[in-house]
């Protein structure tokens, strides 16, 4: 992990060479996207190699054809491939059958390109990862796990809020919970949103409902009142502390438009370092003389 996000920092801050040139990363989504999509195409263009773009029509991952065939198929063409999918399976079997590389670019289970950028900022904010306090507020989905579990692993203090039932998984806690004791961190998951910004240094929110969860959307919208993140909330976290959250951003659910657009707000800072730890992920696996 602090190897990714160190190349990360040293890739954003101007150390560049063409370490991919030659080499083709494709992009198999099930899911539209934006940071996702031109982050990593733009990373393989800065670093010299290139991507192709594979949408879910032209694919149809396992209706079409399954994700075995798939994945054997793309070896023959490509040097890795990024995956978008709704099932964390459908990423597993892929990886599973793949001759080359394959990066979760998201699915239900983790979003870990996600918490890399994430961490990174953090990183480049405070200055530090060990006792840095971050309070998520919200679902314990795709985006929580994999924060939990990076911030474990760098020794922050993760707090997350969730109402009764969607909380972060027992076994995933527990995990996190072994890796943070390892590295001089905490994890705690709670229900209070108050308690769990109290002096925190970055205060971190996502969607109630996230793609694939529509049907829900109601049923959630009433579970998640109270779990909003506005002024009243963030005046319980430190008086330096930053604001996130992944994007897209429904303003006026999760957040309160005054927190996304105020001065404490670094979710377009946030966004950008899409693109640095996308190209330190692709220069680490796919490159020469980087790291």
């Amino acid at each position: 992990m602090r190897a990714v996000i160190e190349t990360a920092l040293r890739l954003k801050n101007g150390e560049s060479a063409a370490v991919l040139r030659g080499e083709t990363l494709a992009l198999l989504f099930e899911k539209p996207s934006l940071r996702t999509r031109v982050s990593f195409e733009v990373a393989m263009r800065q670093l010299g190699g290139q991507c192709l773009y594979l949408s879910p029509p032209e694919v149809g991952l396992g209706e079409r054809e399954p994700a075995a065939d798939v994945a054997r198929v793309l070896s023959r063409y490509v040097d890795a491939i990024a995956a978008r999918t709704f099932k964390h399976n459908t990423v597993e079997e892929l990886a599973h059958y793949a001759d080359v590389p394959v990066i979760n670019a998201l699915s239900d289970g983790e979003h870990p390109c996600q918490a890399l950028a994430d961490l990174l900022t953090i990183r480049e904010k405070k200055g530090r990862w060990r006792g840095v306090s971050l309070a998520f507020i919200g679902d314990g989905n795709n985006v929580a796990r994999s924060l939990m579990l990076g911030a474990a692993m760098l020794g922050l203090d993760f707090r997350i809020a969730s109402p009764r039932d969607y909380g972060v998984e027992p076994d995933v806690v527990a995990r996190a919970g072994a890796l943070a004791a390892a590295s001089g961190g905490s994890v705690a998951s709670l229900e209070s949103p108050q308690e769990a910004v109290r002096g925190a240094d970055v205060v971190y929110t996502d969607v109630w409902a996230s793609m694939g969860q529509e049907c829900e959307a109601a049923q959630r919208l009433e579970a998640f009142a109270g779990y909003q993140v506005d002024g009243a909330l963030m005046a319980g976290a430190a008086p330096d502390a930053i604001f996130m959250h992944d994007l897209p951003a429904h303003r006026g659910e999760e957040v309160d438009e005054e927190v996304i657009e105020g001065p404490q707000s670094v979710v377009f800072d946030q966004a950008e370092n899409r693109l640095h730890a996308q190209k330190a992920v692709l220069a680490l696996i796919l490159g020469q003389g980087v790291g």
